[in-house]
């Protein structure tokens, strides 16, 4: 297989008539990657980031969405003196690596220069249990090549950014979940060919995001493929559209928000892989794993993960939404 290397990076469900692009995609589970490498003006630079790269994140209102009316806030007792929970509350700020142009996930609403999306609110919650205060979060952008460098060192306290857990990547950062779980799915330019499975793609010209699971997966179907990778998954779909390859695999949740605004791109709606989101954590620090999956029990328990997919994922696909993937079950979590 050859790769060439350009830049970054289950369910069922179908669109509604607010999502209503060309296809009906499966999202009862939706798994890695959307990055901007360009931030949005900062308001309020993180001090252990680059002021370049970091961005203040106003929480939506607790009016706005009722939300936090509900949502848990942790207990001093949950936090050891020294650790690095302690040291965000001090700090009054949790510092997340995310993407700024991942329609559904993590996106600037340009109407009100809030983080929208399943992430985004991910994060911000996150922020709220920690620091029991609204408007306590930001955002560094990153892309799939940097997350792991980012989170050693210390740039950013968590990763949320459709961030599938592998055995590899555990290697390098602890991963807190899995919360959502996806599968990758193939997409292509409308009106061309369209492909079913990967090992139709053998010996084609593929699009792939740099550094995402579907290098591999694509590798393994079919090994005489030429993958050419893009660094953010905006330019991955431009690549597909230029007819720079014939199909482009990517996550299904990342794939849905493309097709929200999107009208040249048909996908196939069936998954090939199963694919479990993680929240990205430094390596080896066993009390701030312990302490975010506490959260996202608490969380999965009170139906507040729930309000946050309906009001986000929920808002352009059909049906109840998921059950919340069992914490640990995924190898590397």
């Amino acid at each position: 297989m050859k790769i060439t290397t350009r830049g970054r990076f289950l369910g069922t469900g179908v669109l509604s008539p607010a999502g209503l692009i060309l296809v009906a995609v499966l999202a009862t589970s939706l798994t890695a990657c959307s990055a901007s490498s360009t931030p949005a003006p900062s308001s309020t630079p993180a001090s252990s980031a680059p002021s370049s790269q970091a961005t203040a994140v106003p929480s939506q209102s607790a009016a706005a969405t009722g939300i936090y009316a509900k949502a848990p806030v942790a207990a001093a007792s949950d936090i050891p003196a020294g650790s690095t929970i302690d040291k965000i509350k001090q700090r009054g700020t949790l510092i997340i690596g995310g993407s700024m142009d991942a329609p559904l996930w993590s996106q600037i609403d340009p109407t009100t220069g809030q983080f929208t999306g399943f992430d985004a609110e991910m994060g911000k919650l996150l922020a709220y249990y920690i620091t029991g205060k609204q408007d306590t979060s930001q955002v560094v952008s990153s892309a799939t090549q940097t997350r792991e460098a980012l989170l050693g060192a210390g740039t950013v306290d968590v990763v949320f950014q459709t961030y599938t857990i592998t055995t590899q990547r555990a290697t390098q950062v602890d991963f807190a979940g899995p919360y959502f779980t996806s599968g990758l799915v193939i997409a292509t330019a409308k009106g061309q060919p369209t492909f079913t499975t990967l090992a139709s793609l053998d010996g084609k010209t593929i699009i792939a995001g740099a550094n995402t699971p579907a290098i591999a997966a694509i590798k393994a179907a079919a090994p005489n493929a030429n993958v050419v990778t893009f660094d953010t998954d905006p330019k991955c779909v431009q690549a597909l559209e230029q007819g720079r390859g014939v199909a482009y695999v990517q996550d299904q949740g990342i794939l849905l928000g493309d097709a929200i605004t999107d009208t040249k791109l048909a996908i196939d709606t069936n998954p090939i892989t199963t694919e479990p989101y993680g929240i990205g954590l430094k390596h080896d620090d066993a009390a701030m794993k312990q302490f975010v999956n506490g959260w996202l029990t608490k969380i999965y328990a009170d139906g507040v993960w729930t309000q946050v997919w309906k009001e986000t994922i929920g808002t352009v696909v059909t049906g109840d939404a998921p059950t919340p993937p069992t914490i640990g079950s995924a190898a590397g979590s």
